[in-house]
């Protein structure tokens, strides 16, 4: 067996320990104090150099090697989700309304675990561990916090990582892929002002409703019709809201969504297609378009180098038939902002076990994910590191 496999198993009851106990006590974005007071404690425990309060309530941990070296910095992201926990494990969430339905509370684990092993290899590390406890991943932007509080100076990393437990892949199991991985993700918001009045005199009015259902139908012509069959884009209408009475046809409608690309190219013809359709077909209703877009996070684009480092490790770790590429997902990751400055690679650690009803999709309240992925995850990382800065 792998030499960091079996030590991330000897590990294996600290890190259920730790990843049950965040996940009894789930904190919100930027609201990680618990969380991070005890990530703090345990690093100083161990002798790195801890900073806090890095991004509001981030956490950053430094250990330096015999000699010098590269600076490979780790990301662990540490918040939950406002949603209330339907798991019925006996280490659910205390909180109500809130939990860990994405797998933080394992990443977190993943990189107390990392910390604790990589002090036994201290002495043979020319280089450099930075390790990234991060806040609000979930679509508080708790990465471009931590930059601008200073996470990437003292010492500036030269190489990213950063691991995701996937449920969408059986434990055992992991995927690395080269190029994007995770989609770049604007939110828009547009109101349709028309000129409301009575329902039963609509020829007196301008009927924003009307519009808006015209407009999200012409909505779905953007992706197919203008972006290439080679290229991927999402556009989506997650809410709508207009009226308040049956007999009133209201004054405006007000709509919100999310715009998916990987590729710049496609970002921009995208964008531009949605304002010229949401604002074109409001005015061929006699009605107007008030678009707002707002950028979220850049694709996550894994260095093809570093992947291929981390691809090695899995395969060292695991055996090359249990490591997988390809997978990609329309979601995004702030870890995005981290790798537009730093070179790096994010990759997916199974995690469902559907004979013991793992498998429940991420932000479900019935998400749970086989803790078996930690281990793996864990000796992945540690893996990885070993081949930046492990002495010859």
């Amino acid at each position: 067996m792998n030499e960091f496999l079996a030590a991330a198993k000897d590990m294996r009851e600290k890190l259920v320990a730790w990843r049950r106990d965040f996940h009894r006590h789930p904190e919100l974005g930027y609201a990680e104090e618990r969380t991070a007071g005890i990530v703090a404690a345990h690093l100083e425990r161990l002798g790195y150099r801890v900073r806090t309060g890095v991004g509001r309530t981030g956490v950053v941990g430094v250990l330096e090697g015999a000699r010098p070296g590269p600076v490979v910095m780790v990301r662990f992201d540490m918040d939950a989700l406002p949603i209330t926990e339907e798991t019925g494990a006996e280490y659910a969430s205390t909180i109500p309304g809130r939990m860990h339905a994405c797998g933080h509370d394992g990443h977190v684990a993943m990189g107390m675990g990392l910390a604790e092993l990589l002090t036994a290899y201290q002495n043979r590390m020319a280089g450099t561990v930075k390790l990234i406890f991060q806040p609000a991943e979930e679509g508080g932007n708790g990465a471009e916090a931590m930059i601008r509080d200073g996470a990437l100076e003292d010492p500036r990393p030269d190489v990213f990582l950063a691991a995701h437990i996937w449920t969408d892949r059986p434990v055992g199991s992991v995927d690395i892929t080269s190029g994007p991985v995770m989609a770049a993700a604007e939110r828009w918001t547009c109101v349709v002002h028309g000129q409301g009045g009575h329902g039963a005199l609509p020829h007196q009015t301008v009927d924003p409703i009307v519009a808006a259902a015209h407009m999200i139908a012409a909505l779905q012509t953007v992706v197919s019709r203008n972006v290439s069959p080679l290229e991927t884009a999402v556009v989506t209408v997650g809410a709508i809201h207009g009226g308040d009475a049956f007999n009133v046809i209201p004054a405006q409608v007000e709509m919100t969504g999310t715009i998916r690309t990987y590729e710049p190219s496609a970002r921009e013809v995208v964008l531009r297609r949605v304002r010229e359709v949401m604002e074109g077909v409001a005015a061929a209703c006699g009605a107007r378009a008030e678009l707002e877009m707002t950028p979220l996070t850049p694709a996550v684009i894994n260095d093809y180098a570093v992947t291929s480092v981390v691809r090695r490790a899995a395969e060292a770790v695991l055996g090359p038939e249990r490591v997988t590429s390809g997978e990609r997902t329309m979601g995004s990751e702030d870890a995005a902002f981290f790798m537009r400055q730093v070179p790096g690679c994010y990759f997916f650690v199974g995690a469902a076990n559907p004979a013991r009803g793992l498998g429940a999709p991420h932000h479900n309240p019935r998400f749970d994910f086989d803790e078996e992925a930690m281990e793996i995850g864990l000796a992945i990382l540690a893996q990885t590191l070993a081949f930046y800065v492990a002495q010859d």
